[in-house]
């Protein structure tokens, strides 16, 4: 097979506001999209072949290319276990795969990396704080699903919520999982014309992504403290000496970075995208391009999502509501009557 130098896979910008220029950047290679599952298994026993596919393939095509092959496939394992939860399984480590797949390209095409060696840094920082939290939670055990499919199942019914599996859970959320990586592609497209040298720049968007996992790290220690006292308490009737019996009682964590932000993990969860992707609009030079998608479907999706939570917790504890009043949603003080610290 010939296949043309690497390079071909990629746009012939001039400059960096050329990069975040979608008709340039991706719609000329969207008829890989098509092409590309041919010539894979045509060639599915040739690794050499492959190897030549993959570098002569645009990365964010093959990345997107796997997004949509993993859609049915979560789709037919789901219905097939009636479990929704397969995207979630997947969630902690997709985005950390897309941007190694980044990096690798640009490795294996002879680019400069040093820029993208550091965001899959700390992209694998982000998934392995993220695995460990949801393994811990016993969401990769036989059976366990998020309790909001558990909820949602019955208010749509069969139908429904069969739809709502293929366009919602099993698609866009892979799509969405696609997305959010996507200012990596433009990362790497600007190496081409200003280097992949760390700048001052550079580093205040690293170092603010690596303090962003801290904090979900944190939020999250805080949290899991917090239940296996109240765990404890349930079942000795005997506080741990870091809780009172009210704040036990009262069932929700509200101390630590909880008496300053409702969700303080999901909020730190966000500005990691958001930050990657103004990474990528200050590389471009441009204040917005069509990355947003991604940092925008995430912030939909947990409005959304935080939404649906917070009624199914308002409704199991009596004084949640007094929280919701009292606490910003995710940040301080926002959307908070008072602006203060729980009691």
């Amino acid at each position: 097979m010939i296949v043309p130098p690497s390079l071909v896979a990629l746009p012939a910008v001039q400059t960096v506001t050329d990069c975040a220029d979608f008709s340039l950047s991706i719609v000329p290679y969207l008829p890989q999209l098509r092409q590309l599952p041919q010539l894979v298994w045509q060639h599915i026993a040739d690794a050499d072949a492959l190897r030549a596919l993959y570098v002569s393939t645009n990365p964010a095509i093959t990345a997107l290319a796997f997004a949509l092959f993993l859609t049915p496939l979560v789709l037919v394992v789901s219905e097939f276990n009636r479990n929704y939860s397969q995207v979630d399984r997947l969630w902690s480590f997709l985005p950390a795969i897309y941007n190694a797949h980044y990096t690798l390209w640009a490795h294996m095409a002879g680019l400069h990396t040093e820029k993208l060696d550091h965001i899959m840094a700390i992209s694998t920082l982000w998934s392995i704080r993220l695995t460990f939290n949801y393994w811990r939670k016993g969401g990769y055990s036989v059976g366990s699903e998020d309790y909001r499919w558990e909820v949602l199942k019955p208010i749509l019914g069969p139908t429904l919520m069969f739809i709502f599996n293929v366009l919602f859970i099993s698609l866009a959320q892979n799509l969405l999982l696609f997305a959010i990586t996507t200012p990596t592609y433009i990362i790497l497209l600007t190496s081409r014309v200003i280097g992949s040298e760390m700048g001052t720049v550079d580093n205040v968007f690293s170092r603010l992504m690596f303090f962003l996992v801290l904090v979900e790290f944190f939020a999250d220690q805080q949290q899991w403290n917090f239940q296996q006292a109240k765990k404890k308490y349930q079942n000795t009737a005997k506080p741990a000496s870091n809780y009172t019996r009210e704040a036990l009682d009262r069932g929700f964590v509200t101390s630590g970075l909880w008496a300053y932000s409702r969700h303080p993990n999901f909020a730190a969860e966000q500005a990691f995208w958001v930050a990657l992707y103004q990474w990528g609009c200050f590389q471009t030079e441009v204040f917005a391009n069509w990355t947003f998608v991604g940092a925008i479907g995430y912030l939909v999706l947990f409005q959304a999502s935080t939404w649906f939570t917070e009624r199914i917790t308002a409704k199991k504890y009596s004084d949640y509501k007094i929280y919701q009043k009292s606490v910003g949603k995710f940040l301080p003080g926002w959307n908070s009557k008072s602006g203060s610290q729980f009691p």
